[in-house]
């Protein structure tokens, strides 16, 4: 399907890629992992054609259709959430409407045995096979089903894109890319921006995908759940392994392992020859001898170790000063911002030395919370505070933000520090692996995983005794992330951390707030009793939403979950489409309405206190034309929303 062969991708004299050679066929779901930096995603532009390479080429066939979902991204503005996925269906659209054409020549002429009639009659073939092929259901209800998977609600459905955040804004990509069923799906961190709900459905959905999967991915489970075979890039070249990302751990363990033994017992052979030879050189006996094994090892096929990146990171917090037992408590929490509520009557408690995880749904109020315990938000209602000698450090999801790009890697760090931990600076930024030349670099021009370890790196310059991290491992490679996560659990102080990644939260957290519906809810356990029972409750959820089967019917629970996901979205299909025409047209009016009435209340207020510059002839005309446009709204507004009460 895919073939890359001889690749080569040099910068100056730093060589990123070297003659590298791999397959992709269409039944592959590889997992691409190397460390950040080793140049995951520019194999992935390279497939895509947005880069060329400095030597070799890659091949494939011209009909192949591949969906590219990208770290980063433009996203469309001006249509609402559906209609932005339902573009994913435009060469659908493009196949009726030459369909439709066709059909109109058709109708139209009578020379039905020559060469030109003949070769529509085929085309229009080919165009109705094509298109029986591509989905059996509606393709509004597909888009919903996909949207809805993905963690939109229904409401979402008719809002613009560009009131949402730029992580909701990838899911809708996201969403588009998987709706157009390309032949190949090259997925760079899908992952980041994504719930724990929603990392669950895009795993079922990746194993039932027939076509071929290129992954980038931290999330060690995922990659499990998801790929069987696993490429790794390491300093240039590339190791591949037919299996999932564990299982490739293990045997790159032993083939290292094998590699090194092979090689050291060849060379203890290599030695006792070379000694053999020396010693008995010249001695007329052995002159057969000597020859005999100065040819054995001419011919000899040496072997060679493969080249490894060992460089890790070393972190190890600083002891925690002692804190109050209780570092953060709200009581009746009600959090938000102005006009927006976000979560009601939350009941926090977490004590010195616990490791909290905030978990739940994008836009539930996870970092809504993290604002209140850093002081960076006050609470709408009910009381919130952090404990006796709490010293916070916050790691805040925006790095790219919260970073100054004009400095560099040293100034960062250069500019905070203060006392004899200045003269530290350098052996901190080694161990988070800013050596040499590196601690020079514009932070401007450093990788998503560099900038979240700069981050981290800023925490080694005082003792916090309470951690406050926000998404600390989006874009860290696998192996920074499992350093990260013992040196968190080693740490002496509190934790509280917000993280949509199961691994990584696994064993390290042993009490969660999951938030959900405007509600915070606590749990006590591990995050898989928590997924357990997470599970349950959805099915509970969905029994109680809809009827029971009747009455001597026994129905396995899998058969009961895909009867009661089929009645939801059979309910959703017969909602015509004129009632959602007239949903979006009301939400549309009550725009309109909005925008016309602030226009005519900043009139009124002329109106009110003149100045001697005022047109009032031209404000009244303005005023009147206004209230014309706004009568005419509301009434049909009025009329519409009749219609829904019907």
């Amino acid at each position: 399907m895919i073939s890359i062969n001889g690749l080569t991708v040099a910068y100056g004299g730093f060589t990123l890629l070297d003659n590298i050679d791999f397959h992709i066929s269409g039944s592959d779901k590889i997992g691409l992992v190397g460390k950040n930096g080793a140049g995951k995603s520019t194999i992935m532009k390279l497939i895509c054609g947005l880069q060329n390479p400095t030597s070799g080429s890659v091949d494939m066939p011209n009909d192949l259709r591949i969906g590219y979902l990208p770290q980063i991204m433009e996203h469309s503005k001006g249509r609402t959430v559906l209609e932005e996925a339902l573009t994913a269906f435009d060469h659908i659209n493009a196949i009726n409407d030459e369909i439709e054409g066709i059909n109109l020549q058709l109708a139209e002429r009578t020379d039905y045995e020559s060469a030109s009639y003949l070769e529509l009659i085929a085309r229009l073939n080919d165009l109705t096979d094509s298109l029986a092929m591509t989905h059996s259901e509606p393709l509004e209800v597909l888009a919903e089903k996909t949207l809805l998977g993905l963690g939109f609600k229904d409401s979402d459905f008719g809002r613009r894109t560009e009131t949402f955040s730029q992580g909701w804004n990838m899911r809708i990509e996201l969403a588009k890319i998987l709706l157009s069923s390309p032949d190949a799906l090259l997925l760079d961190e899908p992952t980041n921006h994504l719930d724990i709900e929603s990392i669950e459905w895009l795993e079922d959905y990746l194993k039932s995908y027939r076509g071929a999967l290129l992954l980038v991915s931290h999330d060690r489970k995922f990659l499990d759940n998801v790929t069987n075979r696993t490429v790794e890039i390491m300093l240039g070249h590339i190791h591949d392994y037919k299996v999932p990302y564990s299982k490739y751990i293990e045997l790159r363990k032993e083939r290292l392992e094998q590699q090194t033994a092979a090689y050291e017992n060849q060379q203890r052979m290599i030695e006792k020859t070379e000694d053999f030879i020396n010693r008995f050189r010249y001695k007329a006996t052995k002159s057969n001898q000597v020859q005999s094994r100065i040819k054995q090892l001419e011919k000899l096929d040496r072997i060679e170790i493969d080249e490894t990146d060992n460089v890790t990171l070393t972190v190890k917090f600083p002891p925690s000063p002692r804190a109050g037992d209780i570092v953060f408590k709200s009581t009746n929490l009600t959090a938000g911002y102005p006009g927006k509520v976000v979560f009601t009557g939350a009941d926090i408690e977490v004590k010195r030395g616990e490791k909290v995880a905030l978990i739940g749904r994008n836009g539930e109020g996870k970092t809504t919370l993290m604002r209140v315990i850093t002081g960076e938000l006050s609470p709408l209602e009910g009381e919130a505070r952090t404990g006796y000698n709490v010293c916070m450090g916050y790691y805040a999801q925006n790095q790219e933000d919260i970073l100054d790009g004009s400095l560099t890697v040293w100034e960062t760090l250069e500019r905070i520090a203060v006392g004899d931990i200045r003269t530290k600076l350098r052996d901190i930024l080694a161990q988070f692996l800013f050596r040499g030349e590196d601690i020079d670099k514009k932070v401007s021009i450093l990788s998503g995983g560099e900038r979240a370890r700069l981050g981290m790196a800023k925490f080694m310059l005082q003792p916090y005794n309470l951690l406050a991290l926000d998404e600390p491992t989006n874009h860290m490679d696998i192996k920074s992330k499992v350093i990260l996560k013992q040196a968190l659990k080693a740490y002496d102080g509190t934790l509280i951390v917000v993280s949509h990644d199961r691994d990584f939260l696994d064993g390290l957290v042993d009490k969660m707030y999951e938030f959900r519906d405007g509600k915070v809810r606590e749990h006590l356990g591990s995050i898989q009793d928590f997924l357990e029972k997470r599970k349950i409750e959805s099915l509970q959820e969905l029994e109680r939403r809809f009827p029971a089967a009747s009455a001597g019917t026994v129905q396995s629970p899998e058969g009961a979950k895909k009867e009661q996901a089929k009645q939801s979205f059979e309910q959703r299909r017969s909602e015509s489409k004129e009632i959602r025409r007239i949903k979006h047209r009301v939400e549309f009016l009550e725009g309109e309405i909005g925008i016309i009435e602030a226009a005519m209340k900043d009139i009124e207020k002329i109106l009110a206190n003149p100045s001697s510059g005022d047109d009032i002839m031209e404000l009244t005309r303005s005023y009147l034309e206004y209230k014309r446009e706004l009568d005419a709204k509301t009434a049909e507004w009025e009329s519409l929303m009749l219609k829904l009460d019907e």
